[in-house]
């Protein structure tokens, strides 16, 4: 294993790399492991070097920032909804005040992730500047602006996922939070569909169906991996596209949120 031939290529998409890796010049970086340290372990010290010099990068930050400004969302939406009284049926109360629990517990998880570095939480305007005036007398009201934050969450940590990569500890938090607010996603879209009288809704995704075009975009998408799937094995589109989840970008994220922002 030729360590700085390896730094040779960090240094080719990164310009900052040697800085970056403030111990790896031949005599620092040998210092650092030791002459009597087995080869067999030089690649474990040499990916936490690498891991330390890339972690809590610029970018890594912004993305969290971005994840928790959308938990804060979340989180005092759910507070407002489940303190209104009436909103929710006794049926349901369970499931929203539960989901209220783990939105709270990621915006400290997040900010316990980003330390001093954490934005603070904006102002919300959960009525949609006027669109959902009765998110929180009306339930079904209240479904439909759940389905969409949860279901465009799911989708806004797919997207930045492969931004946390060179920081496998921010990447690790952020899929952490990413499979509970699937569940959360799935059993939003099933008291939705069951309220709604909607079946196209259901707690899996089907194409686009059961939600606005700016949440779903491109989810009705048969090609993965550059290989069109239609017909693949005899299964529907309809099929395919529930394999599949698209992620969704950090501008189409905010211009959804955006509109309770």
């Amino acid at each position: 294993m030729n360590i700085f031939k390896i730094i040779d290529e960090f240094q080719k998409i990164d310009g900052d790399a040697v800085d970056r890796l403030e111990h790896a010049t031949r005599r620092h970086f040998m210092n650092r492991i030791g002459s009597k340290l087995a080869a067999v372990a030089v690649p474990t010290v040499f990916a936490s070097v690498v891991n330390k010099a890339y972690a809590q990068s610029a970018g890594a930050i912004d993305i969290l920032n971005f994840a928790l400004t959308l938990e804060y969302l979340e989180d005092e939406f759910y507070q407002k909804g489940n303190a209104a009284a009436g909103l929710i049926p006794a049926s349901d109360k369970t499931i929203f005040t539960q989901i209220g629990k783990h939105e709270t517990q990621h915006v400290a998880f997040l900010k316990g992730a980003l330390g001093t570095k954490a934005v603070a939480k904006p102002t919300f305007d959960f009525t949609g500047k006027g669109a959902f005036a009765t998110v929180f007398t009306n339930y079904n009201t209240f479904l439909t602006v759940s389905h969409a934050l949860e279901d465009t969450g799911v989708r806004a940590y797919k997207g930045q996922a492969g931004g946390l990569m060179g920081d496998p500890d921010l990447l690790q938090y952020a899929l952490q939070v990413h499979s509970v607010e699937a569940r959360h996603a799935s059993i939003v879209r099933k008291l939705l569909g069951a309220a709604t009288g909607k079946p196209e809704i259901k707690s899996w995704i089907t194409g686009k169906a059961g939600a606005p075009e700016a949440v779903y975009a491109g989810d009705d998408n048969k090609i993965q991996g550059g290989v069109d799937l239609t017909g693949l094995a005899g299964k529907s589109d309809a099929a395919i596209t529930e394999a599949f989840d698209e992620p969704l970008t950090k501008e189409q994220v905010l211009a959804i949120a955006g509109l309770f922002l």
